[in-house]
C-alpha cells in the first residue's frame, strides 16, 4: 500500500523577483515522470531552470539541479515529496530568474518551499498493489468462487465462460495480502476444483482524501 497523487497541481510565488511555479503531478513509472517534464520543459521554454525530482515505486528517487547550484533546487524537492510520504509522482520547479541572486540557502528554501505548496494542493489517493488472477470453474461451483471473490474484496471483475460451455471464467483483481486466503478459500470450498491462475500484476485505488 502507498499514497500517491489522484491529480496534478500547482504553486506559484515570488522571491527577490524571481518567479518560481512548481508542478506536482503523478507518474508511475520513470518514463512517465521523464514524458511529464519534457512536455513542461517544453511548455516553459523561456524559463531560466526546470529542476524536479521523482519518486517511483521499487526504491527509484532522481533529483536534477537542471543548473541550479548543486543540491540547491533537486534536493530540496525531493525532499518534499518524501516529507509528504508519497511515492509514484514527480514534482517540477520552474524559476524565471529575476536578476537578484539567492543565494544557495535561499535558493534551497524557495524550491523546497514551491514544492510542498504543489504537493499540499493535490489531492491524494491509496494505491493497493494486487494480482490479477483467473479463475475457471464448473458451473457446480458458482456459489463458492462468488463467496470467495466477495470476502477477498475482488475489483475489476469480468465474467466469461469457457469455449467448451460447461465452465465460467473470471478475472479479478485481489490485492497481494489476500490472495493466499483467496485461494485456500477456493481451493477448500469447492474440495480442490479450483485453483486462480496468475495473470498480471495491477494497481488498485482509492481516494485518500475526505
Amino acid at each position: 500500500m502507498f499514497t500517491t497523487l489522484a491529480a496534478s497541481a500547482e504553486a506559484q510565488f515570488r522571491e527577490k523577483a524571481s518567479t518560481f511555479l512548481a508542478l506536482a503531478a503523478p507518474a508511475d513509472s520513470e518514463a512517465a515522470a521523464r514524458a511529464v517534464l519534457a512536455k513542461r520543459e517544453k511548455l516553459h521554454w523561456d524559463a531560466t531552470h526546470n529542476c524536479s525530482a521523482w519518486v517511483v515505486r521499487g526504491g527509484i528517487r532522481r533529483a536534477n539541479d537542471a543548473g541550479e547550484p548543486s543540491g540547491s533546487a533537486g534536493a530540496p524537492i525531493l525532499a518534499a515529496i518524501e516529507g509528504a510520504g508519497l511515492t509514484d509522482c514527480i514534482v517540477i520547479v520552474t524559476r524565471w530568474y529575476g536578476g537578484t541572486k539567492l543565494g544557495v540557502g535561499g535558493l534551497v528554501r524557495a524550491y523546497g518551499d514551491a514544492a510542498a505548496q504543489a504537493l499540499a494542493a493535490a489531492p491524494r489517493r491509496i494505491g493497493v498493489e494486487a494480482a490479477r488472477l483467473e479463475v475457471t470453474y464448473p458451473y457446480a461451483h458458482t456459489a463458492a468462487v462468488m463467496r470467495a471473490l466477495e470476502r477477498a474484496g475482488a475489483e475489476q471483475v469480468e465474467h466469461g465462460y469457457a469455449d467448451s460451455g460447461d465452465a465460467g471464467i473470471v478475472l479479478v483483481s485481489v490485492p497481494h495480502a489476500a490472495v493466499e486466503a483467496f485461494t485456500d478459500e477456493l481451493r477448500e470450498g469447492t474440495a480442490g476444483a479450483v485453483t486462480p491462475a496468475r495473470n498480471g500484476e495491477v494497481v488498485l485505488y482509492r481516494n485518500a482524501d475526505p
